[in-house]
C-alpha cells in the first residue's frame, strides 16, 4: 500500500533538513553538552587520568578568585561602553547621515563602516602601538601639555587600562551599528518626518520624538547583539594587551583561554568549561534583563 502525499511530504522535509541538523548537533550542540558536563568534572590535559564528577568545586574556586572577578568588571567596561557610547554614537551618525545634514554622505556612510572590513587582529595592533608609552598618544600629550616626558601611559594603571579598549570598540564597530540604524531609518515614511518638521519640531524633538521611538526594536535588537559581542569577544583585546601588563585588561574569554589552554594545571579544561559556563549564563542574563527593559518600554519587538 503506497504512503499518503503528507507522509511522502514530511519523509522529504526531514531528508532535507537531516543534513543541517546533524551538522547544527555535531558542531554547536555537542561542544555545549560536553564543556557543561566537563565543568562538573576534573577532566584535564592528562589523557590516562581518571575523571571524576567534582560537583560545583570549579564555581566555588571561579568566584574565590580575584582575577575573575577583574576580569568581570572589565567586562562590564566593555558592555558598558558598547550598549552607552558605542550605539547611542550609531545612532546619532545614522541620523545625521539620513537626514543629510552633511555633504557626501555615502562618503561618510564608507568611512565609518571601514574598520569592519579590517582585520581584527590587525586594529588590535593598531590601536596598542597608538597608547604605548612612546606613541602617537603620548605625542599628542606632548603636544598639548608642552612637557617633553609627559606621556599617555593608560595600561600601566588599572584605573585607565581600558579606556584605550573602549576607543578601539568604538571605532572599529560602532560603523556596523549605524547601518542597521541606517537601513531602519529609510524604511520609515519621510512623510511623517516631514509633517514634524512643518509642525515646528526642531532636529533634536524629530530625532528624540518621532526617530527613536519608531526604531526602538532595532535599538534593543542591537543591544542585545553588543552585549553577546561584548562578553565573547576575544581578539580584539587580545591582540592590543593580552589581558595584561598585571591582568589590568584581562576579560572573562581571555581568562577562560589561559585557563583552558596555557595553563598546565591538571583540570584546566574543565576549569576554562567551567568559565564559558558562567561566561553563557551572564550573557543570558544580560539579554533576559534587556528584554525585560524592552517590554516595560513598551516595545514590542523586543527579541
Amino acid at each position: 500500500m503506497s504512503q499518503s502525499p503528507r507522509r511522502r511530504d514530511l519523509g522529504f522535509y526531514l531528508f532535507m533538513i537531516a543534513p543541517t541538523v546533524l551538522l547544527f548537533l555535531g558542531i554547536i550542540t555537542y561542544p555545549i553538552v560536553l564543556s557543561v558536563i566537563y565543568g562538573f568534572t576534573d577532566f584535564g590535559i592528562k589523557p590516562d587520568a581518571p575523571v571524576s564528577c567534582i560537583g560545583l568545586s570549579h564555581y566555588l574556586r571561579i568566584f574565590q578568585d580575584p582575577v575573575f572577578w577583574q576580569a568581570f568588571w572589565n567586562n562590564m567596561f566593555v558592555v558598558a561602553v558598547s550598549v552607552f557610547v558605542q550605539i547611542p554614537i550609531a545612532f546619532i551618525l545614522a541620523y545625521v547621515l539620513y537626514r543629510q545634514m552633511v555633504k557626501g554622505t555615502g562618503f561618510f556612510q564608507s568611512m565609518v563602516f571601514l574598520p569592519n572590513f579590517i582585520s581584527t587582529i590587525v586594529v588590535g595592533m593598531l590601536f596598542s602601538q597608538i597608547f604605548k608609552q612612546d606613541g602617537p598618544a603620548s605625542l599628542l600629550v606632548q603636544m598639548f601639555t608642552g612637557d617633553p616626558s609627559a606621556q599617555a601611559n593608560l595600561f600601566v594603571h588599572p584605573e585607565t587600562a581600558m579606556i584605550p579598549i573602549g576607543i578601539a570598540l568604538i571605532w572599529m564597530y560602532a560603523g556596523f551599528y549605524m547601518i542597521t540604524f541606517l537601513a531602519n531609518l529609510q524604511k520609515l515614511d519621510p512623510g511623517i518626518v516631514e509633517a514634524a518638521r512643518i509642525d515646528g519640531a526642531s532636529e533634536i524633538q524629530i530625532f528624540l520624538r518621532v526617530v527613536a521611538p519608531m526604531l526602538s526594536g532595532t535599538l534593543f535588537l542591537n543591544c542585545i547583539l553588543a552585549i553577546a559581542g561584548s562578553l565573547k569577544g576575544f581578539d580584539l583585546i587580545y591582540a592590543m594587551t593580552g589581558g595584561g601588563p598585571g591582568n589590568n585588561t584581562i576579560v572573562l574569554p581571555i581568562y577562560m583561554y589561559n585557563y583552558a589552554f596555557r595553563m598546565n594545571a591538571t583540570d584546566s579544561y574543565s576549569y576554562g568549561s567551567a568559565i564559558s559556563n558562567v561566561i553563557v549564563a551572564l550573557s543570558v542574563v544580560l539579554i533576559l534583563i534587556s528584554n525585560f527593559v524592552a517590554k516595560k518600554t513598551g516595545n514590542g519587538e523586543a527579541t
